[in-house]
C-alpha cells in the first residue's frame, strides 16, 4: 500500500518540481541573458542563487548543510569535488558557495534547454568521447580559477544509482594540482531520495530534507602529478566515509 501511494504521489510531485524549476527560470530568464552579454558571471551566479531559492521554496526541498569540524568559508580559489547522486546536488550547489563557481559537466547538456545557455555562456561542456576536449576543459577551467573562479567538479563523471559511490576521474585532482589550489570534498547524503535519476514514472520523487556534507579543504600546495593518485583516494575514502557514517553500512 505505501509502495502504491508512492508510485502515484511521486509522478504529482516531480510534475510540480519541473514547474517549481522552469517559472523561476523563465522569469529570470532577462536577467540570465543580460548577465551573460555583458559577461558578467558574478551577477550570473547570484542569479542561480535567487533560482535555487525559489525551487526549493516552492517544491518543499530544504537544504541542511553540515560541516565537518569548524564551519568555514570557502576559498575563492579551489576546486569543489562531490559525488554525483541527482540533479539537485548541481541546484543545491550555491547554498554552500558564497562566491563565484562555475561548473564542469559532461556536453550533453548542450542539448538541454535550460542548461544550453549555462554551458555556452558560463560553465564548461567536456566531451567524454573525444580524446582532446577534456584537456581543453580542464585548460579553461584553469583560466577560470586564475581569474579568482571556484570549479564545482563531479569526478564520477556521471549521475550515480541510488547514491552508490563510483570510481573517481582524476580531471579535478590535476586542475588543483596544476593550479596548487585547495580541494573541497562535499557529500551529497540523500538528494537522490529525493529525486532520483532516470524515466519519469520509472524514478521517484519527494520534497524533503537534504542533507549535504562539506569536509575540510585539503591543500594541494607542494603536490606533484606523481601525488595525484594519492588525493584522489583520499577525497574518494572521505566523502565514502561520510555517506557509510549517514547511512550506517558499507556503501
Amino acid at each position: 500500500m505505501k509502495e502504491l501511494i508512492r508510485l502515484i504521489l511521486s509522478p504529482i510531485w516531480k510534475a510540480w518540481f519541473m514547474l517549481c524549476f522552469a517559472v523561476p527560470f523563465l522569469i529570470l530568464y532577462p536577467f540570465f541573458v543580460i548577465a551573460f552579454i555583458s559577461k558578467q558571471l558574478d551577477f550570473a551566479f547570484f542569479l542561480k542563487k535567487v533560482w535555487a531559492f525559489c525551487i526549493c521554496l516552492f517544491s518543499g526541498i530544504y537544504p541542511k548543510i553540515n560541516y565537518v569540524g569548524k564551519k568555514y568559508v570557502l576559498p575563492k580559489r579551489c576546486v569543489i569535488v562531490a559525488n554525483h547522486t541527482s540533479y539537485l546536488d548541481i541546484v543545491l550547489s550555491v547554498f554552500y558557495i558564497r562566491h563565484t563557481a562555475l561548473y564542469m559537466g559532461k556536453a550533453e547538456l548542450l542539448k538541454a534547454p535550460l542548461f544550453k545557455s549555462f554551458f555556452k555562456y558560463m560553465d564548461i561542456p567536456v566531451n567524454r568521447k573525444s580524446r582532446i576536449d577534456p584537456h581543453r576543459a580542464l585548460v579553461k577551467a584553469g583560466d577560470q580559477i586564475d581569474k579568482g573562479r571556484s570549479m564545482i567538479i563531479y569526478p564520477e563523471g556521471t549521475i550515480a544509482n541510488e547514491g552508490v559511490l563510483m570510481r573517481f576521474k582524476n580531471g579535478p585532482f590535476k586542475l588543483a594540482i596544476d593550479k596548487q589550489v585547495p580541494i573541497i570534498p562535499v557529500v551529497n547524503l540523500n538528494n537522490w531520495q529525493l529525486l532520483q535519476n532516470g524515466g519519469f514514472f520509472k524514478s521517484f520523487g519527494r520534497p524533503g530534507i537534504s542533507h549535504i556534507v562539506v569536509c575540510q579543504a585539503i591543500p594541494t600546495k607542494g603536490l606533484t602529478e606523481e601525488n595525484l593518485v594519492d588525493l584522489r583516494d583520499k577525497v574518494h575514502a572521505i566523502i565514502k566515509h561520510e555517506l557509510d557514517k549517514f547511512y550506517g553500512t558499507k556503501n
